[in-house]
């Protein structure tokens, strides 16, 4: 089965109806029949959170939280590993810090595969599978 892993560029183009939000529909949509499931690191839920919050004011953003994700899909939580292993792909390989939890779920298994609309990860593809959504 399928692991989707969402970063936080993804989820935004999703909410904000751009480039590739069809795809990240199709991803839910396998989700809801029980085809693939989906994850998503707390940093990025928090990045999420962070940029509604700063668009569109707090009632919105827990809104827009609260329904966003489908059911079944995690938020996975970060301990001392993850964020060791975060912060060495953030300094051996250049990325953010926060896209670095993202790619280090992606990394988990064959079967995980980081949904993004962040061209930066470009520079890590071959630590595991990227899908890139369509440039705006």
């Amino acid at each position: 089965m399928t692991i989707y892993v969402l970063d936080a560029s993804a989820a935004l183009r999703y909410i904000d109806d751009e480039a590739g939000a069809d795809r990240v529909d199709a991803v839910f949509s396998d989700c809801d029949a029980g085809i693939a499931s989906i994850c998503i690191s707390a940093v990025q839920w928090g990045e999420i959170a962070m940029k509604l919050r700063k668009r569109l004011g707090a009632g919105n953003e827990a809104t827009i939280l609260e329904s966003f994700l489908p059911d079944g899909a995690t938020i996975i939580a970060v301990d001392a590993e993850r964020a060791v292993h975060a912060g060495s792909l953030r300094v051996d390989r250049g990325i953010s810090y926060a896209d670095a939890f993202a790619l280090d779920l992606a990394m988990k298994s064959p079967e995980h595969v980081l949904v993004t609309a962040d061209y930066g990860f470009k520079a890590v593809e071959d630590l595991a599978k990227i899908e890139f959504l369509p440039a705006k």
